[in-house]
């Protein structure tokens, strides 16, 4: 049996794209899921899908976590959801995402302060809520879903790379606090990957969105998913502390190799 059978796994933004994935994954391990997003609809098709995958069970409730009220009335119910032993195995916090592509001169307060909210404060309120259904249950994973972008700035990207950036502090200054609870934490940093990422940064421009990935080969979802399971199968004395994943095709932020028609 896998030895992540039976494990609750808290996966945000688990509607679409990697988290759907990632919940997917961990579904065929027979775990049990706790799911949150702002669509619920396709939300409830994820945890139908996880169902029929294998997972041992799948719940869903609507989250944004961009608001500290509905961060802890989901925290809340998911506490419900598992129980006696209120013990989360795995927290993955991927919700996030990126609005526009303006320059610092043209960027607009909306599309900043979505970002910040969604990728840094998300992040911070997710885990502050969670923290205490995992402090007794060494091996416990929590892994924060990263970017290049966070490594690497490009014109147009000044806030979303700063809000990347800022996930990966939160992370490692973690990675500090958490030593010595046997709690595991990660950053899992996907370079080019084609999901709704682009559609969504573009508000729903799919002909914009399709160049990104033009001529190339970029990361699927599930690519990404399966980056994120390995990292939370690993003994309990082993922590990946990052890993990077880029699609081959591209090298850099500024070098994507790009085939012609």
């Amino acid at each position: 049996m896998s030895q992540l059978a039976d494990k609750w796994v808290l996966i945000t933004g688990a509607s679409s794209g990697f988290g759907a994935a990632t919940a997917l994954g961990f579904a065929k391990q027979k775990s049990k899921l706790l799911l949150g997003a702002r669509r619920l609809d396709k939300l409830q098709a994820t945890a139908n899908a996880a169902l029929q995958a294998g997972a041992g069970e799948a719940h869903v409730h609507v989250l944004d976590v961009s608001k500290t009220a509905s961060v802890e009335t989901f925290v809340a119910w998911a506490r419900e959801k598992i129980g006696p032993s209120a013990m989360l195995d795995v927290l993955i916090n991927n919700a996030g995402g990126a609005l526009g592509l303006d320059t610092v001169a043209t960027g607009k307060d909306d599309d900043w302060e979505t970002m910040l909210q969604t990728n840094v404060l998300g992040v911070l309120r997710m885990t502050r809520a969670a923290l205490p259904l995992m402090l007794k249950n060494p091996g416990s994973t929590i892994i924060n879903i990263g970017s290049l972008a966070g490594r690497v700035p490009y014109e147009g990207g000044a806030v979303y790379c700063a809000a990347k950036a800022g996930e990966r502090k939160i992370t490692q200054s973690l990675r500090l606090e958490l030593n010595g609870t046997g709690i595991r934490v990660s950053s899992v940093d996907p370079g080019l990957a084609e999901t709704e990422f682009s559609v969504v940064r573009f508000k729903g421009d799919e002909e914009r969105a399709k160049k990104v990935y033009q001529g190339t080969i970029p990361l699927v979802a599930d690519d990404v998913a399966e980056a994120i399971l390995w990292v939370a199968s690993r003994p309990p004395h082993v922590n990946i502390d990052e890993i990077l994943i880029k699609p081959t095709d591209q090298a850099a932020i500024h070098k994507t190799y790009r085939r012609l028609k």
